[in-house]
C-alpha cells in the first residue's frame, strides 16, 4: 500500500519543478531530428544550437512553466540552446500578461529583457516577446529607451525599438510607431524592413490618414519590402499607387 501511495504520489500528485534543469530534461524529450534540419535558419551563429522542438510545443512547455522565478527565467536565457531561449521568452510574456501580475513584477521582466538583450539576439525571440515585456510596461511611462533601441548598432535591439510599439498600436496610440519607424527606415537589415514595415501597416489600420501622410512622403525612397508591406492592406488601386511612385523615384 505504502509503495503504491508513493508510485502515485511521484508520479501524478507532485508538482513540475519550475526551473530551468526541469525544463531543458521535458524540452529534449520533444525533439526531433527533422525539426532541427527545417528549423537551422533561425540560429543567431555557429554557437546558437537548434534541438529540433517545434515552436507549438516550446510554448506550450513555457505555459506550464509560467511561474517559474526570474533567475531560473535568466538561466534559461543563458543557454545556447534556442529553444530554451524560447521557452524563457514565452514564460516572460505569459507572466507580462497575466492580470494578476504585479506592477513590480512587469518591471522585473522589463529590466532583465533590457539587461539581457545580449541573448534576446534573433527575430522570434524579440518578436514573441518584445510587445508585451517592453511594450505594455512602457505603455503609461517615457519611451526614451526605446529611441535608443532604435540607433543601436545591434539588429535585435533595433527591431525590438520598432516591435513593442505593436502594444501601444494595439490601445490606438501610434505616434510612436511612426515616429520610430522614420528613424530606422534606411535600416540595412532586410529584417529591420519587415518589422517597420509591419508596424506601419498595423498603424495605418488605426489611422489610414497618417500612414497615407508617412507614404506620401516616404514611399519613393524606402526599402521595397517595407513599402509592400505597408501597403497590404490598401485596395490594388492605392497598392499600385505607390508601387508607382517607388518606381519613380
Amino acid at each position: 500500500m505504502n509503495s503504491l501511495m508513493t508510485f502515485w504520489q511521484t508520479d501524478f500528485d507532485m508538482p513540475v519543478k519550475l526551473t530551468a534543469d526541469e525544463f531543458l530534461k521535458k524540452l529534449k524529450a520533444l525533439r526531433s531530428t527533422r525539426t532541427a534540419d527545417s528549423h537551422s535558419h533561425v540560429a543567431f551563429d555557429s554557437t546558437d544550437k537548434i534541438l529540433g522542438v517545434r515552436m507549438g510545443q516550446v510554448f506550450a512547455l513555457a505555459k506550464e512553466f509560467t511561474s517559474m522565478d526570474l533567475d531560473e527565467v535568466e538561466g534559461m536565457l543563458e543557454s545556447p540552446i534556442h529553444e530554451m531561449r524560447v521557452g524563457a521568452v514565452s514564460i516572460m510574456d505569459f507572466q507580462a500578461r497575466n492580470k494578476e501580475t504585479t506592477d513590480e513584477r512587469r518591471k522585473e521582466l522589463f529590466d532583465l529583457y533590457i539587461r539581457r538583450h545580449d541573448r534576446i539576439n534573433t527575430w522570434d525571440l524579440v518578436d514573441r516577446s518584445a510587445p508585451w515585456v517592453v511594450g505594455s510596461y512602457l505603455f503609461d511611462k517615457p519611451r526614451k529607451v526605446l529611441y535608443k533601441l532604435a540607433k543601436s548598432k545591434k539588429m535585435p535591439e533595433r527591431r525590438t525599438a520598432i516591435v513593442s510599439t505593436l502594444f501601444f498600436i494595439g490601445k490606438g496610440d501610434v505616434d510612436d510607431a511612426f515616429k520610430l519607424a522614420e528613424i530606422i527606415l534606411y535600416d540595412k537589415e532586410d529584417l529591420i524592413h519587415k518589422a517597420n514595415g509591419w508596424a506601419l501597416r498595423f498603424a495605418g489600420d488605426k489611422d489610414r490618414k497618417r500612414l497615407i501622410q508617412f507614404l506620401d512622403e516616404y514611399a519613393s525612397v524606402m526599402p521595397r519590402v517595407t513599402l509592400r508591406y505597408a501597403i497590404e492592406h490598401f485596395d490594388k488601386k492605392l497598392r499600385d499607387h505607390y508601387l508607382n511612385l517607388k518606381k519613380a523615384g
